[in-house]
């Protein structure tokens, strides 16, 4: 197996598959992510993603730093992104891989409902309040594209009751 540093947060991993071939994924960093709602509606972040050359709507997310818990980070991304900071304990919803084929990322989705607001988002970021048919009609449109995002949305909508 050979480790390619790429930067200090991704390497790509050749590993030997079969006598001459090699199988190539990138270890790269855990995430966290947000859904927040206020009322009947959710806090969704717009910003330009460069791999994609397009505005996209997501929810607040972030990479989980070095000595930091996802919880941690989830708190820390929900204020840079929308400027809001929750009350009370954030509700963890899952843990699951993003794409287990080719990145050893997992990503864990929090959810709270009960929000204060404290300052503006990080520059280049736009919040929105959307309600479910609302971000349903975004990933129609291919303007919601996160798929790890739509997961954890579609999870916490049909999973979990009372919230």
């Amino acid at each position: 197996m050979k480790s390619i540093k790429l930067t200090h947060r991704i390497s790509l991993i050749n590993k030997k598959f079969k006598k001459k071939e090699f199988y190539h994924y990138l270890k790269t960093s855990n995430l966290s992510l947000v859904i927040p709602k206020i009322k009947d509606k959710y806090i969704v972040v717009s910003q330009k993603r460069v791999p994609i050359n397009k505005i996209n709507y997501e929810f607040p997310s972030g990479i989980v730093e070095k000595k930091e818990t996802t919880l941690q980070s989830a708190h820390k991304e929900l204020k840079e992104e929308t400027g809001y900071k929750s009350r009370s304990k954030l509700s963890k919803i899952i843990t699951f891989y993003t794409e287990p084929g080719r990145l050893t990322t997992k990503i864990t989705g929090y959810y709270t409902k009960n929000l204060i607001k404290i300052s503006n988002p990080e520059k280049g970021i736009k919040i929105h309040l959307f309600n479910q048919r609302d971000i349903f009609k975004l990933i129609l449109n291919q303007k919601f594209n996160n798929s790890s995002h739509i997961a954890m949305f579609l999870y916490l909508i049909t999973n979990i009751k009372n919230r």
